[in-house]
Order: structure tokens, then C-alpha cells, then sequence
């Protein structure tokens, strides 16, 4: 005697509790994260900072490091004197701590050294892009709300265009959930606030839809690789500490490779302390 079908009231019941925590978490997080954002300075450099320990943490898991604690200590270490550095506006200095942070973390590794250094660069690139990007005074906070939106409306846009069309998947190899339905519809959104940040007259609409299909690609790509990264290693979520969306690598995947990109292209156009104008001054 077989097993009854599922109806397709029961199939959908753990998707719609997912999507009620997603947006119950995302209802407390989003906005903490704008005012924080908006605060900047040593407020944003201690966020940033929290956010790239649990990001270097949640990585050495995923590898297979978890309990390498002469890993994971002098990452860490490097990781918030790095952060400290940045609250009182030491650049260099912040630099040449996690550069020593890297050569210990690469030294000491008892195995899988190159995972553990890749994870300890991911870490350190978010926490260096997100200060630099909201360090201008002037356009720092326009630039930072920028990726933000971009990465938020990526995802979203792609969540709800990927159940709503359906159709073929992306790379299911990597991330079999995801549709080029998905894809296509995050990008269409990010493009949205490009119009929007020009309608406000925060920047011109010709370089502001350049920079919105820029980030969300690399946004969409970020995923994609982390997908990659907890398939190699058969992680289904990098931890489960925010509710609905997994752990901080699960959440911020897209945010670390759009703030990157949108850190290096500011700094080619505005240097250290001018990427928020590189990005929005044309």
C-alpha cells in the first residue's frame, strides 16, 4: 500500500511559514540596518565589523573548521582590531592589521589552509567595502543606500519573479531553486531604483542604470557562489541565527560581492575617501 499524495496545501505550508519569517525578520532588520547606515562612523564600523566575524565564523563551519579554534582566534582578533581602526578613521592602520591577520590565519591553518584563507579574505573585503562605501561624508550614505536597495531588490524581485513564472533553472548543479525567470526579474527590479534614485535627483539615470545592472549582477553572482561553496562541502545553510533566511553568509552573499564591486569601482573614480562620489558624482 503506497503513501497518499501530499496535497498541495501541505507542500506549500513550510514555503508560506518560510516566507512569513523572511518578512517578519526582514521587517526588524532592514530598517536597524538604514539607521545604523545613516548614523555611520564608529556605529557602521561596529556593525560591519560584527557582521564580518560572523561571516569568517559561519565560512570556517561550512569548510569544515568549525572547531579549529587557533583558526578561528587570531581571525577574529584581526577582524575587530581591523574594525576598531576604522571607528577612529585609521585606514592604514586597519589595512595592516588584517594583512597580519591573513598571514596568521594562512600560518597557522592545520588543514584546508586555502578555504580558511579565502574565508578570512571574503570576511575582510565586506568589512574594508562597507566602510570605504559609507565614508564619504557627503554621498557615503546615498552610495551605501544604493547597493543596499540594489541587493535587497534583487533578491526579492528574484524570489517572487522565480515562484511567480517558474520556468528553466539558472545553474541547478549549484542552487537548483533558482530560475532565469528569478534572475531576469531581480535585475528589472534593481534597475527600478536606479530610476527611482534619479527621480530624486540623486544622480544621473545614464551612470545610475549602469551601477544598478552592474551590482545586481555581481549581487546575483555572490549567491551563486556561496551556493557553490556550501554544495561543495554539503552545507544546506550557513547557520540558522536570522529566522526565514538561514545564517549572516545565507543573507549577505549578494551584499558582500555588490559592495566590493561598488568599493573598487568608487575608489578608481574617487580614491580612499571619495568612493561614495566616485559612485554617484558624474
Amino acid at each position: 500500500m503506497t503513501d497518499p499524495e501530499p496535497s498541495p496545501a501541505a507542500v506549500s505550508a513550510p514555503d508560506s511559514r518560510n516566507l512569513v519569517m523572511r518578512i517578519a525578520a526582514a521587517a526588524v532588520l532592514i530598517p536597524l540596518a538604514v539607521a545604523i547606515a545613516y548614523a555611520g562612523g564608529w556605529l557602521w564600523a561596529a556593525l560591519v565589523t560584527l557582521a564580518a566575524i560572523g561571516l569568517f565564523v559561519e565560512w570556517l563551519a561550512i569548510v569544515g573548521l568549525a572547531g579549529a579554534t587557533r583558526v578561528i582566534v587570531p581571525g577574529v582578533a584581526a577582524l575587530a582590531l581591523g574594525g576598531v581602526c576604522f571607528a577612529i578613521g585609521r585606514l592604514d592602520a586597519a589595512l595592516i592589521v588584517l594583512g597580519i591577520g591573513f598571514v596568521a590565519v594562512v600560518s597557522i591553518a592545520p588543514e584546508r589552509r586555502n578555504w580558511a584563507a579565502a574565508g578570512f579574505l571574503y570576511a575582510a573585503a565586506a568589512e574594508i567595502a562597507s566602510v570605504l562605501v559609507r565614508l564619504d561624508s557627503v554621498k557615503g550614505f546615498a552610495a551605501l543606500m544604493l547597493v543596499l536597495l540594489i541587493v535587497w531588490v534583487t533578491d526579492s524581485g528574484g524570489y517572487f519573479a522565480g515562484r511567480g513564472i517558474g520556468g528553466p533553472k539558472l545553474w541547478p548543479r549549484v542552487s537548483p531553486k533558482k530560475t532565469w525567470a528569478g534572475a531576469v526579474g531581480g535585475f528589472a527590479a534593481s534597475l527600478a531604483v536606479a530610476g527611482g534614485f534619479a527621480a530624486f535627483d540623486l544622480g544621473r539615470i545614464g551612470p545610475l542604470l549602469m551601477l544598478s545592472a552592474t551590482l545586481s549582477v555581481a549581487s546575483q553572482l555572490g549567491d551563486l557562489f556561496e551556493s557553490a561553496v556550501k554544495r561543495r562541502f554539503g552545507v544546506k545553510d550557513s547557520s540558522h541565527i536570522i529566522p526565514g533566511h538561514g545564517g549572516l553568509m545565507d543573507r549577505l552573499d549578494g551584499f558582500v560581492a555588490a559592495v566590493v564591486v561598488a568599493a573598487l569601482f568608487g575608489f578608481l573614480r574617487g580614491g580612499a575617501d571619495g568612493v561614495g562620489r566616485g559612485l554617484m558624482v558624474w
